[in-house]
């Protein structure tokens, strides 16, 4: 037998149900399309200093695995949002991919079923029924793109989109985020490299063509002209924080000629917290003193939060615990709900202060 040329290594190729079937049967609809572009618009509005009086609040799990738990934090979650509404903008993390630094569990798009059988047609339509519920629930959503297919199933539910610390050098990914319709988060890379972030920042901004799908997926070429909402998400790397008030205004400074007023998010988790989940609210506290001292090139910060405080590990058919993460540690809901509120607080007390109006 003459050894295969190609996909030797492949045991099945399955065609993916298209895009254009799947919101057939979960179409967008008035409510959630206006909640979407009231959002993106307020954010928007945020990057370019428009509204200079609020900061931008992406909270929620790490990843999502279970859509009650989902629904129930954003219940939760909306009750926050609307009291806080006058300080804060508050959109929730609805992360369905995950990228690995080695293995384990991809994400509920890759295996919505948490039982290694990788049924990404159901996952696709599992994530798009959760961000349409979580929309109708009030709550906006957020997400990292990581396939570049996803946003032809999703990106219309989504008000924010980022481009993680592993894919923020891809060529591939800075021309997805070209055409996305929503404001994007370029996340500084793993080893804590901010040029990595600065320079997606700007070549997203610019026209591309590219590979991708269209709502049929077919194979097609993609021609944008460039996304003009982007910003920089500072979460650390290479076992160092970067959130300092100097950090902060080298990252501002980097990018000062893209025209974006406040360009400077924090990502509280990660190695900006020494990979503690119990120390996010420390750095976010440090972070909102520099907005309130009169650093308005932060406009936002970043938690990872859940029902319940911290993770479990995930094993295939292994039973899990309701509302703890899966993947990275996260604060519990007592404490993310106080954190809200005295975010909330300070931000009140800083413009004012500050003479912000």
């Amino acid at each position: 037998m003459k050894e295969r040329i190609e996909n030797r290594n492949v045991i099945e190729i399955r065609p993916l149900v298209p895009p254009r079937e799947i919101k057939s049967k979960l179409p967008l609809t008035e409510g959630a399309a206006a909640l979407v572009v009231h959002t993106r618009q307020a954010i928007r509005d945020i990057l370019y200093g428009r509204d200079m009086h609020r900061l931008l609040v992406i909270v929620g799990p790490c990843s999502i695995h279970d859509p009650v738990a989902a629904y129930e934090y954003a219940d939760r979650l909306r009750a926050v949002a609307d009291a806080t509404s006058e300080h804060l903008l508050i959109v929730m993390r609805t992360y369905f991919e995950k990228p690995r630094t080695t293995v384990g569990w991809k994400g509920l798009i890759n295996d919505p079923h948490l039982d290694g059988t990788c049924d990404i047609a159901a996952g696709f339509s599992l994530a798009r029924e959760i961000l349409l519920t979580i929309n109708h629930r009030g709550i906006p959503c957020a997400t990292e793109l990581l396939d570049p297919v996803t946003p032809q199933y999703l990106a219309d539910l989504l008000s924010w989109a980022a481009i993680g610390a592993r894919t923020t050098e891809s060529q591939t990914h800075r021309e997805m985020a070209s055409g996305l319709s929503m404001p994007v988060g370029f996340k500084n890379a793993t080893d804590g490299s901010l040029q990595a972030a600065v320079n997606g920042m700007i070549a997203s901004r610019q026209p591309h063509s590219f590979v991708g799908i269209n709502v049929d997926g077919i194979t097609s070429v993609i021609k944008t002209i460039g996304n003009p909402d982007r910003h920089i998400v500072l979460r650390g790397g290479g076992g160092k924080t970067n959130y300092s008030p100097e950090h902060v205004a080298r990252a501002a400074q980097a990018v000062s000629g893209e025209g974006i007023t406040r360009p400077i998010m924090i990502d509280c988790s990660h190695e900006n917290s020494g990979k503690d989940h119990t120390r996010q609210a420390d750095v976010a506290r440090a972070a909102l003193k520099q907005y309130c001292d009169g650093q308005r090139a932060v406009m936002g910060l970043m938690l990872e939060s859940n029902l319940k405080s911290g993770k479990q590990t995930w094993r295939k058919d292994a039973p899990l615990q309701y509302g703890v993460s899966i993947t990275d540690a996260c604060l519990g809901w007592t404490e993310t709900e106080a954190l809200l509120n005295e975010l909330a607080g300070s931000v009140a007390a800083g413009t004012v202060e500050a003479g912000v109006r």
